[in-house]
């Protein structure tokens, strides 16, 4: 079968292939290695590649819009809560054990619960990354909480490490999956079997936290 795919080089000692959830295929190889290599290692992975970009697309580019109106209910760490509007004035989102706007603003609603994501990500993912770098050994050069447009996490050959804001709606449990899963790829760049003890050594159920994020990863793409 024939595969459209992109490459980036970089100082890594194996090729490895990652489809996307756009189902792009992106390969990744040491620097040098000839384009002959390269396209028999895709051609070798055929059949998988193939099983990868036909499976059902659970996560829709972008997702869809989210209504923020009073009794909405809004995900944070995997529950749901409710969204009161409220009359009087005051700015950004407040929070115990609902959400609150002011009706002021709520024609800026999405806007105003993408920084406070982004904002609660920060101070929950920033520690976790430290904490789980220091049980696993993983060195990072910086991360970043980001706008990742189709992935959870990513890290780069300079070893510094991204993660989607929007993991904040989910679990702790499966934000700290896609933490030590970024991580473990600065140890083994491939999908071994090495790498996965790395991950069930920190994560020992992973593969339900694997599973949540399938079942509701589009639910966590909802705008904002």
């Amino acid at each position: 079968m024939s595969v459209d795919y992109s490459v980036v080089y970089s100082k890594r000692k194996t090729v490895s292939i990652t489809v996307e959830r756009d189902r792009s295929v992106v390969v990744r190889a040491p620097i040098g290695t000839s384009a002959e290599q390269i396209d028999r290692f895709v051609r070798q992975k055929g059949f998988w590649i193939y099983e990868k970009t036909k499976h059902k697309q659970k996560y829709s580019a972008g997702g869809s819009a989210k209504e923020f109106v009073a009794g909405a209910s809004i995900p944070y760490l995997g529950r749901e809560y409710r969204l009161d509007v409220a009359s009087r004035s005051f700015d950004g989102v407040l929070f115990d054990d609902k959400f609150v706007i002011s009706k002021r603003w709520a024609r800026h609603a999405s806007d105003l619960f993408k920084s406070w994501y982004l904002e609660q990500a920060k101070k929950t993912i920033l520690p976790l990354v430290q904490d789980y770098s220091s049980k696993t050994g993983a060195e990072y050069n910086r991360v970043r909480i980001v706008d990742l447009k189709y992935r959870w996490g990513s890290c780069t050959p300079k070893n510094n490490l991204n993660f989607n804001w929007r993991l904040i709606k989910a679990p702790i449990r499966v934000i700290e999956y896609v933490i030590v899963h970024e991580l473990a790829h600065l140890l083994e760049p491939n999908h071994s079997q090495r790498f996965w003890q790395i991950v069930k050594t920190q994560i020992p159920d992973y593969n339900r936290a694997k599973q949540w994020l399938k079942e509701n990863g589009e639910l966590l793409e909802e705008q904002p």
